[in-house]
């Protein structure tokens, strides 16, 4: 709780790009998390999934997509064969974290291979494994979940060939426990995610302002591009391309990637434009992942067309449908279905994509809709939807606009938190459209 009010504090003292911290302080931060979680998250973890032993195998610039989540703040990569080994008691109330290397693996799990008195990792590791005799071994593969499928064949098989006979019926596929890890927020996690999602609003706000862009000349292009500078300007990394692309009275409406693979690169931007854009960052080992609209105003406009500001209106009540069927322990099939049949009885055109948002953009967790499988997931669908987990709450609905004589597509995504007291926007969505210029407040004489 220290560490969190310390946290707290740096961040509500900073705005916008004072905001980020350098990266020694990251460092203190990441190591602080990592510690939180391997000490009181990761026991709950290993007890719900009934594990009392979870092995993790990486060779350098190969990690386990999970593996690569514990590296200590300062390794940027596993370091030779790394293999770490976590021993629950749940008797004794005790968690032992060891790496099966000649150093500690960072300040929070300890070596424990003296390579001088047991010259072969393998049969160290097997020791270890002898020493505690697990009820249950946990490692990470999985035939739908990518993200906990991180053992290598290689790893795999050599693994189990030094492993005692007794010993491999105790071996399990650990993607429940490896799932829970990723999806999981911690409080202090939390906090940063504010602030990540603040950012990432500030970026959004700028590039779609009369300080990037100028009607008629300006292009979507420039404006990725900008976009892209401003976060490496900042020291921090997105961890996709980001898109901006243009809805307008005289173009018609695409396929549904059309703002994402097949739009027109290079649109002059030009007033009466509805602007979209995709856009996330990579702070702190967190992600995140927003969708926003704008409106470039013609000369003689000081506001959005009411038919604009209605169809966003649609699409935030879409969102208000989806969001209210979430319920812990549900599927993300089953919320994807009572989300789609509500909206579509109060006359929407809905289409849900919603995935889970963390350590990973596309990170573990339920699925909730594909935008090509709007019929539900299998699988990665039918996972529950648990607790203390964050969503890029993504979707669209159609909306026909009379006055262009077109639908368009209002397409929007935030960050959303799933926890004991309910849902909750992580920081907020956009509810207004932002507008090119902005709207200034005129004083008379």
């Amino acid at each position: 709780m220290k560490f969190l009010k310390y946290l707290i504090c740096i961040l509500s003292l900073s705005v916008y790009s004072q905001q980020i911290l350098p990266e020694r302080q990251r460092a203190e931060v990441v190591d602080n998390i990592l510690k939180d979680r391997f000490d009181n998250l990761l026991p709950k973890l290993m007890d719900d999934t009934g594990f009392d032993m979870w092995i993790l195998i990486s060779r350098e610039y190969n990690e386990d997509p999970v593996l690569k989540t514990m590296l200590p703040a300062t390794w940027l990569n596993a370091r030779r064969r790394t293999i770490l080994v976590f021993y629950r008691n749940k008797d004794k109330n005790t968690i032992e974290k060891l790496a099966v290397a000649r150093y500690n693996f960072g300040e929070n799990i300890v070596s424990a291979w003296d390579k001088d008195k047991e010259p072969n990792q393998w049969k160290r590791l097997v020791e270890i494994i002898e020493e505690r005799n697990p009820k249950s071994i946990g490692l990470n593969y999985s035939e739908s979940f990518n993200i906990a499928d991180g053992l290598v064949k290689t790893d795999h098989d050599a693994f189990m060939s030094f492993l005692p006979e007794p010993y491999k019926p105790k071996v399990k596929s650990a993607e429940k426990l490896a799932i829970g890890w990723i999806e999981t927020r911690t409080e202090t996690e939390m906090v940063i995610y504010n602030q990540l999602v603040d950012i990432t609003h500030d970026i959004i706000a700028e590039a779609f302002s009369e300080q990037v862009i100028t009607a008629g000349i300006t292009t979507t292009t420039d404006v990725e591009w900008w976009m892209r500078d401003k976060v490496t300007r900042l020291g921090l990394e997105t961890w996709f391309h980001p898109t901006v692309d243009v809805q307008r009275s005289a173009e018609e409406l695409g396929n549904h990637l059309y703002a994402f693979s097949n739009r027109p690169e290079d649109m002059v931007i030009l007033p009466g434009d509805l602007l979209h854009c995709d856009f996330g960052i990579t702070y702190l080992r967190l992600n995140t992942d927003c969708q926003e609209l704008a409106y470039v105003l013609k000369p003689n406009e000081s506001e959005p067309p009411k038919y604009l500001v209605e169809a966003l209106g649609q699409g935030n009540t879409l969102q208000d449908i989806f969001t209210s069927n979430f319920k812990t322990g549900k599927t993300g099939n089953k919320i994807l279905a009572e989300s789609l049949t509500e909206a579509k009885l109060k006359g929407l055109k809905p289409s849900i994509y919603t995935h889970p948002l963390g350590t990973y953009g596309h990170s573990s967790g339920t699925t909730l809709g594909m935008w090509d499988a709007q019929g539900g997931v299998p699988v990665t669908g039918d996972y529950p939807l648990h607790e203390n987990t964050v969503y890029a709450i993504e979707l669209n609905t159609t909306v026909t606009i009379q006055e262009w004589k077109r639908d368009i597509r209002i397409m929007l995504e935030e960050a959303g938190f799933w926890g004991e007291n309910g849902f909750r926007y992580v920081n907020g969505r956009q509810t207004k459209l932002l507008t090119i210029p902005r709207v200034k407040e005129h004083q008379g004489n």
